[in-house]
């Protein structure tokens, strides 16, 4: 007899991954358990920006403003600047939003142009002790730092997991599936003998951490969150969202001095202190399989990207939120095998897209940095040429990885078998653009309705039948639904606006609200537009 199955699901990692599902996991009655083998949260930032989409999702689970109030303020210019010196004139400046301005922005839009939430400055050291705070409170859900997953086994009934503590004790676990989402060394993926695809070390850098109370408010360059330097280092700088704490990135060697690099690059007399200097590679990797039998992959465990557009852990919110309630269905009893299976045909193309969409952004910098010469920073006619030459090619070739918002946000299923089928609905999407729309497979679109509300805060956290005339028969797939179990609720509204930009009148929406079916009028045939929607039928056409 093995160890008694205390935990349906064990998480093995706690980064922002693997907490953010653990918190969906709980929140929807699944008894799961998230080690990670680090003692507590780790101190440096990593990630810097939270999209637009990932907003979205913490807003559903509640914390969407206490994720803000760790980061920039809402009025914290979002610019991006390419200079010689922090205390020289910008060559150039790419204009962006603050948080208040994209709000403005999305109140005034009647057509769903803008996601619901902003994008959010908040660095991944002061995400991460919120979200250890969040899940700690969750139910359900068992949390312990400083253990590793060593080793684990599957049958045809679970998962046995063995771990090591940090004293050197080993325990054994039993669940039914496991879940690694422990990072581009991923222990879980490495012991199913799943192989990365793509280019592996194409650049090596410094990553280089250092704190200033004083830095932010003196730069001269201008206020914004990332500085671009026109030196031979490829050196970039992040101001964190505390703008205290600032990333520089840099080729130099891990055992340079940093501190008179980094003293030139400011250019004015400031205290600092360097706090960490962190070896790192540029990958562009995505896993073969986000699966093995009872045992799941997501996040950097299955896609590695240069961090170029911030498609790397927002990339792996998405799998969380994808991952979770169909665990949820399946542990509950309502959900077919097929839900499971849909979790790699869904989210593997996005992260193949996705690690695309960072190597094209990411190509656009050694375009405008060829351009550099030392005549950059002299007050001669030549140096102005250098710099005017240089604006011109930043503008066009740097805003690639600032401006990604289709893939951030348009990304489709269509094609799963989990989505009913249309015509011409295919899984594609501009990169640099939104346009919303309501085809089968992408999340609904936000939309204002007539008393003020947004349309997702209306929507509850299980399968919902959005009825936009408010006449629908929804009783036949009200008992499609209920003859397994499987939750869903009707939504009746009477929003023309709404129906005019979605462009029919009748949804189904999954728990992550993407729509799988859509029409003007009920299913005609709600049995199979249920077994479908549900994974209990491996693939279906429902009209």
């Amino acid at each position: 007899m093995g160890p008694t199955p205390n935990h349906q699901v064990i998480i093995a990692g706690a980064g922002p991954v693997g907490l953010t599902l653990a918190i969906d996991l709980g929140r929807r009655g699944v008894r799961c358990l998230i080690m990670e083998r680090h003692p507590t949260t780790l101190p440096w930032p990593k990630m810097d920006r939270s999209n637009a989409r990932t907003m979205e999702f913490y807003r559903r689970i509640g914390i969407v403003d206490r994720v803000r109030a760790l980061g920039y303020p809402p009025d914290n210019p979002m610019d991006v600047f390419l200079t010689t010196r922090l205390s020289d004139k910008p060559i150039a400046v790419l204009k962006y939003p603050s948080v208040a301005k994209r709000r403005e922005q999305i109140a005034e839009s009647p057509n769903g142009a803008w996601l619901l939430e902003p994008y959010q400055l908040v660095s991944q050291n002061k995400l991460e002790p919120l979200l250890k705070e969040v899940v700690e409170a969750t139910p359900n859900v068992t949390v312990r730092y400083g253990l590793e997953l060593t080793h684990f086994t599957q049958d045809n009934d679970g998962v046995t997991v063995h771990a090591r503590a940090r004293d050197g004790t080993t325990e054994t676990f039993r669940c039914r599936y496991l879940a690694g989402t422990d990072g581009g060394t991923s222990t879980v993926r490495k012991q199913l003998g799943i192989r990365l695809e793509g280019r592996g070390r194409i650049r090596d850098l410094v990553q280089v951490i250092f704190h200033s109370d004083e830095l932010y408010e003196r730069i001269v360059t201008g206020k914004g969150r990332h500085y671009q330097f026109a030196d031979a280092n490829g050196s970039s700088m992040i101001a964190q969202g505390d703008r205290k704490e600032f990333t520089l990135h840099s080729m130099l060697p891990a055992d340079t001095d940093f501190v008179p690099i980094i003293r030139d690059l400011i250019g004015f007399p400031c205290e600092f202190e360097v706090r960490h200097v962190i070896p790192w590679s540029h990958h562009l990797l995505v896993a073969e399989r986000y699966r093995d039998g009872r045992v799941f992959l997501a996040g950097d465990a299955v896609h590695l990207v240069i961090p170029t557009g911030g498609l790397g852990m927002n990339t792996g919110v998405g799998d969380a939120f994808d991952l979770s309630w169909k665990l949820a269905g399946v542990i509950k009893g309502w959900g077919g095998p097929g839900l499971l299976d849909g979790y790699e045909q869904e989210r593997r193309p996005i992260g193949i897209r996705n690690v695309a969409a960072a190597g094209w952004a990411a190509a656009g910098v050694p375009i405008w940095r060829a351009l550099v010469t030392p005549a950059v920073y002299d007050d001669t006619p030549e140096g102005a040429a250098v710099r005017a030459a240089l604006a011109a090619s930043f503008d066009v070739n740097h805003r690639r990885m600032h401006g990604m918002v289709g893939v951030e946000s348009n990304y489709s299923y269509a094609g799963s078998p989990l989505i009913a089928h249309e015509p011409d609905n295919v899984a594609e999407w501009e990169t640099s653009s939104y346009e919303p729309h309501a085809r089968p497979g992408v999340r609904i679109p936000h939309m204002w309705l007539k008393d003020g509300r947004a349309l997702q805060d209306v929507l509850g956290d299980d399968y919902t039948l959005l009825d936009l005339r408010g006449d629908c028969d929804a009783a036949p797939l009200v008992a499609a639904f209920r003859a397994p179990g499987a939750p869903l609720d009707v939504l009746r509204l009477d929003e023309a606006r709404v129906r005019e930009v979605y462009g029919a009148s009748v949804f189904l929406l999954r728990p992550d609200l993407h729509i799988a079916w859509r029409g003007d009028a009920a299913p005609p045939d709600p049995d199979a537009l249920a077994a479908m929607a549900t994974g209990r039928k491996q693939a279906a056409e429902v009209a």
